[in-house]
């Protein structure tokens, strides 16, 4: 039997539709596609990204295949690969969450902004954004309308029965010690934020479109990719995976899985992809394991603390 997932669904730019969807017990995405997908919803999203990448394409000139497969993918999610019973979480724009239970499968309504929808049963309880922990405030804080959260599962169950959340909750095995997985979140939104100071940006830059870095946990079928850069020439994406207290050997496989999944995807033709983890500690086994894979290179962080006196 499925396990049941989770979702953070953003409901129009800005939560434009999120109280009218809420009113309707719906959810729904857009994308540019006006017609129903009522006969081209395949059983996997790779299948359905394939045959619809070309269609957002032609509708949206000047987008490049990246943002193509990011959206196909989304709206695949939404009408597809979302399973009746699993659970939505979406902002209402004012620091609250409505969590709901998918009810129904596809449907369309041309009428509506967000055309391509789901029905939901919507929790009487709600979830504030300032009752979350700041592990969950960040994955449901990601870019893109689609994102899932599974991994939060218990701590959005005891939210919703009124339990506090405690500061770090790790549901993921692979995770050996969550202050670390913390620590390396931040690590994250450092790089973003910084990315002009660092080695990488010599000669890459992450992936944007309309000003949006959707490079930023680029969602493909098998999770998400932490950021996803693009050489300055554009030859060459960058998948670029932080280590997060994981044993090394699972990180050189998951990264290999995610460069499989740009190169035959998403890159574009003679476009070719290479990967880098960047974590505390190089240790033996990310040595010996990216000696055999020189498609893939490693980066050290260092933290660097200091005590600056203002007055």
């Amino acid at each position: 039997m499925q396990s049941r997932k989770y979702y953070r669904i953003i409901l129009g730019s800005k939560h434009a539709y999120a109280e009218d969807c809420y009113q309707r017990n719906c959810f729904g995405g857009n994308w540019g596609f006006t017609q129903t997908l009522e006969n081209d919803l395949t059983e996997t999203g790779q299948e359905f990204r394939s045959q619809q990448i070309p269609i957002y394409l032609k509708n949206n000139p000047g987008a490049s295949k990246v943002a193509a497969g990011l959206a196909c993918g989304m709206l695949w999610r939404i009408a597809k690969g979302i399973r009746i019973d699993d659970m939505v979480l979406c902002p209402d724009g004012k620091g609250n969450y409505w969590v709901g239970r998918v009810i129904s499968n596809y449907a369309f309504d041309a009428n509506h902004p967000l055309p391509h929808q789901r029905g939901v049963e919507w929790h009487p309880q709600t979830i504030s954004r300032a009752d979350m922990s700041e592990e969950l405030r960040n994955s449901s804080s990601s870019i893109g309308t689609v994102s899932e959260i599974t991994k939060h599962a218990d701590e959005i169950e005891q939210l919703l029965t009124g339990s506090l959340a405690p500061q770090i909750i790790a549901t993921n095995s692979d995770i050996e010690d969550p202050s670390v997985f913390a620590l390396e979140k931040h690590l994250q939104a450092f790089l973003v934020s910084n990315w002009d100071k660092t080695l990488l940006a010599k000669e890459y830059k992450i992936v944007q479109e309309g000003g949006e870095n959707i490079g930023v946990e680029y969602d493909t079928d098998n999770g998400r990719i932490d950021i996803l850069a693009i050489r300055k020439d554009g030859t060459e994406l960058l998948v670029i995976e932080l280590k997060r207290g994981r044993a090394s050997d699972r990180v050189v496989g998951q990264i290999l899985n995610y460069m499989g999944y740009i190169s035959s995807q998403v890159a574009e033709e003679k476009q070719s992809v290479r990967g880098c983890i960047i974590a505390l500690e190089d240790d033996q086994k990310i040595k010996n394991a990216i000696a055999m894979v020189p498609s893939v290179d490693f980066y050290r962080y260092e933290i660097d603390f200091k005590l600056l006196k203002i007055s």
